[in-house]
């Protein structure tokens, strides 16, 4: 017999003997005494009480009173053993009505009051056993020795989702946390108690809580809040040296499916808090629904996540081109488990190569192309400047150039906040990107071209953020080109979201800039993922500084002087105003360009030549360190 069993076996015998002590209680509290009890009724207790008992027993089973974990007993359990107790005394109740009706036990009639009383005990006796079982398990010495070494928890949020995270903890974590209480900004909760819990004041009293009653983590259980509000939460209490979780935004709490797994470290995303995205969905799917849509660069970060969004508006087919066969592969099989009845194409092959495009383009006849494919680390660039320009500049070039020959009916490039005024190779050739679809949008071309302009991309391949948390991990030191670095962040999916939003948008020739939100310094990002992993930033974690990278200035902008602003029907997307590129000219400065990749040291000059605004770091960068 193993131990769950005997458990079970253990509580239903304590069960039967309860629930006839219960009804032998019951007539000595009407009676006085057993042998004050009427003759009548005495042979009428001897017939019935097994009768009485078996029925309340298995109605104790069906209620499934032995299929809960006593040791975590609450409110919710103590209203489960009320509603069996009260089915069994009514499922007795009627069984003896029943019986009485019949000729031969018309002189059984049980006084109503011994079943009542009996109904009373019965809760006493059978919540007794069960919450005696959660009372020695704290008190225990066993437990008491645990719970010195438990981490002391407190939940920021008395509502819903704070009492499914007390419970969560309570059933899930094997005790290694102990749950203090609450704090919540409501002040009408504050003093009371919730589940046995005091519930604390909110912001102002956060700082005072925790260093009062010594906590070691804060859950924040708020997902409904705006995550600006989650983002205030974490900035008061990210420099205490506690662990920092949260619940992501998750819209299925409503419906109780909160799981153990839900409850995650408070991660940089969160430190950022930028509001979710609210998209056109009408509007993209108007010109994304049974469409065959072509995604270049596919498997990379920012293409494997269009992917991923494109695949939810039901487009006809979806192509994915990308020359790293190991990431096109990842995101085929991905989709393929995500979404089976997807019709999906992989086509390993490089954006160079114009006559493996063009043979792409007149297979598949793409209507909707996202281009995502580019050179993109600017170090790497700046020593192989040829490479930036093949697969950046010629490569749109040639996704451009079939896109119009074949017909579809919208391109959209992803660009870079690098392009303005850009500093080193990858920007200019990225603003030479620009130049491309801006010319091809002037031609008669059918096709809708536009750019979609942003910064940084949290956790995407190259990203700051990636490299800080392996350095992290090894112990350090984290590596920081200058403690005045500025640069602009966004999320993986909400740049996707919005790039396909801008699809939408696009009639042809605008350059789309997404609201970055408030610049970011990498500095202080740095620091605070080392507070988000549980250590100080130069204790535990040492910061250097290594200068700033060939190419690199101090801050990154996402509009030209010349360009004006435009906003559109959505709060997050702007058009700077297109320029006058003609198609013929931009080729003739790219049969230049063309000749001067035979000579590395006539690439750089000739680029100025066709971007006017790229300028050395030096030039950029001087003003502001003087300051």
């Amino acid at each position: 017999m193993n131990k769950r069993v005997y458990k079970i076996f253990i509580l239903m015998i304590l069960d039967l003997i309860g629930l006839y002590v219960s009804f032998m209680i019951a007539y000595i509290l009407k009676f006085d005494a057993l042998k004050s009890i009427p003759k009548e009724l005495t042979v009428h207790l001897y017939k019935t009480i097994l009768v009485m008992v078996a029925i309340k027993f298995i109605c104790l089973i069906i209620m499934n009173l032995y299929r809960k974990l006593w040791r975590f007993a609450g409110i919710t359990e103590m209203i489960d053993i009320l509603i069996a107790c009260g089915v069994g005394s009514a499922a007795v109740m009627g069984v003896l009505f029943a019986i009485s009706r019949q000729p031969e036990f018309q002189d059984i009639l049980i006084p109503r009051s011994i079943l009542l009383m009996a109904f009373i005990l019965d809760v006493i006796f059978i919540g007794g056993t069960r919450f005696s079982y959660r009372l020695f398990f704290h008190v225990s010495p066993k437990e008491i020795i645990r719970n010195q070494h438990q981490k002391r928890v407190l939940i920021y949020g008395a509502g819903q989702a704070g009492v499914m995270v007390l419970k969560e903890l309570h059933a899930k974590a094997n005790n290694e946390y102990a749950v203090i209480g609450f704090a919540d900004d409501d002040l009408s909760k504050k003093n009371q108690k919730m589940h046995g819990l005091p519930v604390f004041g909110g912001e102002e009293d956060l700082i005072k809580t925790i260093a009062k009653e010594e906590i070691d983590m804060l859950v924040i259980a708020m997902p409904s809040v705006a995550e600006n509000r989650q983002k205030e939460i974490i900035q008061i209490v990210k420099d205490l040296g506690i662990k920092i979780n949260i619940l992501p935004k998750v819209y299925d709490l409503i419906n109780g499916s909160l799981s153990y797994s839900s409850i995650r470290p408070v991660q940089i995303e969160d430190l950022l808090g930028r509001e979710q995205v609210e998209l056109n969905n009408e509007q993209i799917s108007a010109y994304i629904k049974d469409k065959v849509v072509l995604v270049t660069g596919g498997g990379g970060s920012i293409g494997s996540e269009l992917c991923r969004q494109i695949v939810k508006y039901k487009p006809r087919q979806l192509i994915i081109v990308d020359i790293y066969e190991n990431n096109a592969y990842d995101i085929q099989i991905e989709l393929k488990r995500s979404h089976p009845d997807q019709a999906l194409f992989v086509a390993i092959a490089s954006v160079r190569d114009e006559e493996r495009i063009k043979q792409i383009f007149e297979t598949f006849s793409p209507e909707v192309v996202f281009h995502a494919a580019a050179h993109k680390h600017v170090p790497l660039m700046e020593d192989s400047p040829e490479e930036a320009i093949k697969n950046n500049v010629f490569g749109t070039y040639n996704i451009a150039n079939a896109a119009n020959i074949y017909k579809a009916k919208k391109m959209v490039l992803i660009s870079t906040d690098k392009a303005v005024n850009p500093t080193n190779v990858m920007g200019a050739s990225k603003r030479l990107c620009e130049m491309v679809i801006q010319a091809f949008a002037n031609s008669e071309s059918k096709t809708e071209f536009a750019a979609v302009r942003f910064g940084n991309v949290l956790g995407s391949n190259g990203s700051v953020i990636p490299l800080f948390k392996k350095q992290i991990h090894e112990g350090g030191p984290i590596t920081v080109t200058h403690p005045e670095i500025i640069r602009y962040f966004m999320t993986i999916p909400e740049a996707a979201q919005l790039v396909i939003q801008a699809g939408g948008l696009a009639k042809g020739g605008e350059i789309f800039v997404l609201d970055m939100g408030d610049p970011v310094k990498i500095d202080m990002l740095a620091r605070d993922l080392i507070r988000l992993s549980g250590l100080k930033p130069e204790v535990d974690i040492k910061i250097e500084y290594t200068g700033l990278r060939p190419g690199e200035k101090l801050f990154e902008e996402l509009l030209m002087s010349e360009e004006g602003l435009t906003s559109t029907e959505n709060q997050k997307i702007f058009i700077a105003r297109p320029m006058d590129w003609t198609l013929e000219a931009l080729c003739d400065g790219l049969t230049v360009l063309k000749e001067a990749l035979k000579n590395r040291e006539a690439i750089v000059p000739v680029i100025k030549a066709l971007v006017p605004t790229f300028k050395t770091p030096e030039e950029i960068n001087k003003p502001f360190l003087k300051k």
